[in-house]
Parts: structure tokens; C-alpha cells; sequence
């Protein structure tokens, strides 16, 4: 099972209001195990970068309305790529995996209003996994931002001064593992890449444990059973090994 931890930067809250993706990062799960592969992309959103976005994730002071002064060491955008140049890299990307996002409504209006702007094929919300509401379900009351399941998953959050879609993508799957149980929550021993979980067909191979058709024999002898058994009767009927769960 392949999914892509996914999360974006924008320059507001929405797009219907004239405002852009500036940043995707995301990183790829291969039977909830991560795989090394990841994508990052700026994007010149082709407009100004109002200052209360700016300040969210420090993207954009060259376009910053009102025009501040330059950051040492922030991330320029207008030599980045606008989306129509990179969109189809990200679908390839993505692939026909499942998305795990962040409160997965906003990303996803931003992703496929990019994607129509650009003429390319969008994503079905059915694809999505919002680890928000995911949080939500398994605690319920309890606070679901990103930075509130890091410290009840004890998950180091600490280069997290500002926003950032790639790192962001890289702690929301960590906290994604934890919310669904860990690494292996359903114990498949997993390939590394999903290439290798094909067969000469080309048909997907998932490997399961299973129960073992047959018992394995015992590996003690009919003497050593006898010796154990006169031994716990010397224990008397308060023995713990006499008592059954």
C-alpha cells in the first residue's frame, strides 16, 4: 500500500479569493514504512504575499505586500516555477497513491483548484486520509493541531520554528504511524519499494502472517514434562502456574 504524507503553503485561505499554492512538500509510505523518496516543490504564486502569511511560513519576502525588507536566508519566489510547470511532475509523483494530509479539506481545494487552473486532472477527495479527523475521533476534546500530537506522541518537533511543507509532511507522517498504531500497525513485513511487491505479472503481492497449518511439535521431552509437573505439586494449589486467566 503506497501513500503520499502530503502538505502545502499558500498565500491565504482561499483560492477562491485569489490566492495560491507557494510550497508542496511530501514524503511516500510504502506499507506505512517510509520509503527515502520525497517531493518539494516553491511555486511563484504570481501574486503579492500578504504579511499575515508571511509570517506563518517566511516564504516570499520578495514579494511581500506590504514590501519589507529583505530575510537573510528566506525563500525568494520570483525565479520559482509557477504550477503550470510543475503540476504534472506532482501528479506523476503522486501516483494513484492514498493522500494523508493535515486537515485534508484545505490542502485538497488548494491542490485541485492549481490543477484545473492548469488544465491537468484533479484529486478525488476520496483519497484523502485527514490525520485532523483522525485525531479528533481517537481524542476526542483534546487539542489536534500538528504541534499539540507531537508532544502527546513525544515526536521532536523542535526545528519547527516556522511552517514548512516538507518538514511539516515529515513530522505529519510520524504522527500519522502513531495515531494508526505505530510503523506496523496491521504487522505486514513490508519490501522497501514497491516495485518489489509485484509479481512476474505484474499483480500486487501483499504477504500476511497467517496461522500455521499445522502446531509445531513440542520441543520437551515426556520426561522433562513429568519432572515439571511433580514439581509444581510440590507448590501446593497457590502456585501461579495452577491458575488460569
Amino acid at each position: 500500500m503506497r501513500e503520499i504524507v502530503l502538505d502545502t503553503e499558500t498565500t491565504g485561505f482561499e483560492p477562491a479569493e485569489g490566492h495560491r499554492i507557494v510550497e508542496i512538500g511530501a514524503v511516500e509510505l510504502f506499507n506505512h514504512l517510509p520509503t527515502g523518496r520525497t517531493y518539494h516543490q516553491y511555486i511563484n504564486p504570481e501574486r503579492p504575499m500578504p504579511k499575515e502569511a508571511f509570517e506563518v511560513h517566511g516564504i516570499g519576502h520578495d514579494i511581500l505586500d506590504p514590501p519589507g525588507q529583505p530575510v537573510p536566508g528566506g525563500v525568494t519566489l520570483r525565479d520559482k516555477p509557477v504550477f503550470a510547470r510543475i503540476g504534472r511532475a506532482f501528479l506523476d509523483f503522486v501516483g494513484d497513491a492514498q493522500l494523508v494530509i493535515h486537515n485534508a479539506a484545505f490542502d485538497m481545494k488548494f491542490l485541485n483548484f492549481e490543477l484545473e487552473r492548469a488544465g491537468l486532472p484533479g484529486l478525488p477527495f476520496s483519497r484523502a486520509t485527514d490525520t485532523l479527523m483522525l485525531a479528533r475521533t481517537k481524542f476526542p476534546g483534546s487539542p489536534a493541531s500538528l504541534d499539540a500530537l507531537c508532544r502527546r506522541f513525544g515526536i521532536d518537533n523542535s526545528m519547527r520554528e516556522k511552517h514548512g511543507a516538507l518538514l511539516d509532511s515529515e513530522i505529519l507522517a510520524e504522527v500519522y504511524l502513531e495515531l494508526i498504531g505505530g510503523r506496523q500497525p496491521d504487522l505486514v513485513l513490508a519490501a522497501a519499494a514497491p516495485a518489489s511487491a509485484r509479481n512476474a505479472s505484474g499483480e500486487a503481492i501483499t504477504w500476511r502472517p497467517r496461522p500455521r497449518p499445522e502446531p509445531l511439535p513440542p520441543r520437551i521431552t515426556e520426561d522433562e514434562a513429568a519432572a515439571h509437573a511433580a514439581f509444581l505439586g510440590k507448590l501446593g494449589d497457590a502456585a501461579i502456574w495452577k491458575k488460569t486467566v
